[in-house]
Order: structure tokens, then sequence, then C-alpha cells
């Protein structure tokens, strides 16, 4: 008897497991979807946000700060709604300095970010953003108190050598200079370098990002939170901190008004500030869900579809066309190449061991929250 029952059992767990692997699959192309479709529009919005004049007297818009407090109160205040629903407590888990700390530090990488737009593009920017894992890895040890391996130091050199390209325009012949400049439409480079700004606050960005990431790191290790408590009271604080600002430098009332004389704008303003909301719950769901790999490969492609969709969407061309991404020599062609092949491969390698670990992502190493992407 049991050897006619058994054939009979392996139908029904090959129906069973094909199920699973729909069900995996469904999940993925849930989360897949989710993550890129949000980002993916929240990078092209900062970039027209920051970049494309508005209405008939090509006004552009220039006050940072406000977006910043429009994205901190939107996810404020969509989390709260998360908390509440779910039952869950309001009260701070950790100190409430601990929450400000990490809230400067997001305001000052999320003000960089916004900030170099009006001086370099937004595939520069992109490209740009690979480097994290530098001051990350600089920040872990002295805040963690970290070690990192041999292959994590050689990653992080290959991806520096890549992104030499972002360092080297202002090395660039007369020629691609001047195609530069008829090309960049912002008007905040005027009477300055516009390189030397734009690099500088993307310095900035990486090193505040660094900061706000491995900071948080430490407060999911010392306290037992959930993603959302965190979220809460970092983007209550960022949103008093940015509101503070915006009064003491006068920007509150002419960046309201510049929207009420730009619906477009104001529009514009909404859906970033619902699209980097809804964009915090997909990376949260896709990093317990699916585990880091597949989070950072979404990531990692990410990147690139950002940089065809900004060259594509925004612009005619861009500074990445002119010097990079269709470089004027194979040097300078192989460099995006070279950053993508090394994330993947440092991704791959990284995220190996816990996936043979049979386990999910360990506490503390959720993304970062309040990310700028």
């Amino acid at each position: 008897m049991a050897d006619e029952a058994a054939p009979r059992l392996l139908p029904v767990a090959a129906d069973r497991d094909k199920d699973d692997r729909r069900r995996w699959a469904a999940r993925c192309g849930f989360a897949v979807l989710g993550i890129m479709s949000t980002l993916l529009v929240y990078g092209v919005l900062q970039e027209k946000i920051m970049r494309v004049p508005y209405g008939v007297e090509k006004e552009f818009f220039r006050y940072s700060l406000f977006l910043v407090f429009c994205n901190r109160i939107t996810t404020s205040m969509v989390s709260a709604m998360v908390l509440l629903a779910s039952k869950k407590s309001l009260d701070p888990v950790a100190p409430l300095h601990k929450y400000g700390v990490v809230s400067i530090s997001n305001i000052l990488t999320t003000t960089c970010q916004y900030e170099a737009l009006k001086y370099v593009s937004f595939p520069v920017q992109t490209l740009a953003k690979c480097a994290k894992m530098i001051p990350v890895m600089i920040w872990g040890t002295i805040i963690m108190r970290k070690k990192y391996v041999a292959k994590d130091y050689f990653f992080s050199v290959v991806v520096t050598m890549g992104l030499r390209i972002v360092h080297s325009i202002s090395g660039i012949s007369k020629n691609v200079k001047a195609e530069l400049a008829s090309m960049d439409v912002s008007p905040f480079n005027k009477g300055r370098e516009s390189t030397i700004w734009g690099v500088s606050l993307m310095l900035g960005y990486l090193g505040f990002d660094g900061f706000t990431s491995t900071f948080q790191d430490k407060l999911f290790k010392g306290y037992d939170m959930e993603i959302h408590n965190q979220i809460f009271y970092t983007t209550v604080c960022s949103c008093l901190l940015s509101l503070s600002g915006l009064i003491l430098q006068n920007h509150l009332i002419p960046a309201v008004d510049f929207m009420f004389r730009h619906p477009d704008c104001f529009s514009d303003v909404v859906i970033l500030s619902s699209v980097a909301t809804a964009s915090q719950f997909f990376i949260s769901y896709t990093i317990r869900t699916f585990g880091a790999l597949t989070f950072a490969t979404i990531m990692t492609t990410r990147q690139l579809v950002s940089i065809l969709l900004s060259c594509n969407l925004v612009c005619t061309s861009s500074q990445l066309d002119a010097v990079g991404w269709r470089g004027k020599s194979p040097s300078t062609s192989v460099s995006p190449a070279i950053v993508f092949v090394a994330l993947y491969t440092k991704s791959f390698l990284r995220s190996k061991p816990q996936k043979l670990a049979g386990s999910s992502p360990p506490r503390g190493s959720s993304p970062n929250p309040v990310s700028n992407s």
C-alpha cells in the first residue's frame, strides 16, 4: 500500500512546489515593480523640479529645504497611520536625542543631494551615489568598530576608479566643455565653477549619508525597535528642523507662493513626496521577504535605469553622454560599466553567506529607512 501511495504523492508535491514558485515570483515581481517604479519616478522628478524651469517666465524652483519638509511630513503621517492601524505603540524606543542625530544628518544628506542637482546632472549624481560604500566603511570603522576584509576594500577601490568620470569633467577638452555648457539648463552655475560646487555637494552628501545609515544601524542593533517606529520619530524631527530652517531663511512663504503660481510644480512635489514615502515600505518589504541579495540587485539595476531614463526624459542629452556614458574615448566609455559590474559582484559575494545561513537578514541590517536613494 505504501508503495502505491508514494507515486501519488509525487504529483501533489510537484504541484505544491509549482504553486510556491508562482507565489514567490508574484511577490518578487511586486517588490521589483514597487521599488523600481517609485524610485525611478522619484529620481526623475527631483531632477525636473530642481533643473527644469516652470511657467512662461521660465522660473526655477530654488527651495530645496522645502522639498525635504514635504517628503518628511508625508512619510511621518503615513508611518504614524501604519503604527496606529497595526495597534503598535507610538512611544519612542530610543532616547529622543538619538532620533535627532539621525534626523539632522538625514536633512543635511537630502539638502546636499537636491542642491547638487543645481550644478551637476542627475546621471552624474547617480553614478556618484555608487561610491556610498567608502564613507559607510569609514563610519562603520569609527562608530561600529567594524573590521572589513580585503575584498571590501578591493571593490571600493574598483568602484572609485570607475567613478573617476565624475572628477574628470573639469579636465576634458574645451570642445566638450562648451558642449556641456550648452546642455546645462540650470541657471545656478552662472559666475561660478559649477563642477567644483557640484562635486563638493556630492562629497557632503556621501559623507552625511554614510553617517546616517551607520548610526541607524547602531540604533537597530542597540534597541529592539520596529522600522516604522524609527521612521516616524526620525521624520517628525526632520519636519521640525526643516520647517525651522525654512522660517529662518524666509523661504517658506516664497516656496508656497511659487507652487500657487505654478500648479504643475505643486503636482510634481506631491508626487515626489508620495513616491518617496511609498519606496520606504517597498524597501522594507523586499528586505524582509527576499533578503539582501535581491534588494541589492534591484537597487543596482535601478541606478542604471535611472541614468538611461534621465537621459531620455529630462534632457535631450546629458553631461554623462558627453563625457562618460557614450564617452569621447574608450577609457571614459567603460567607466560606468566598471561601476555596475563591480557593484553586482560585490552584492553577490556579500549576500552569499547570508543565503547559506538560511535566515533572513539580521536585525540591524535593514536598509536606511529614510534613505535618499
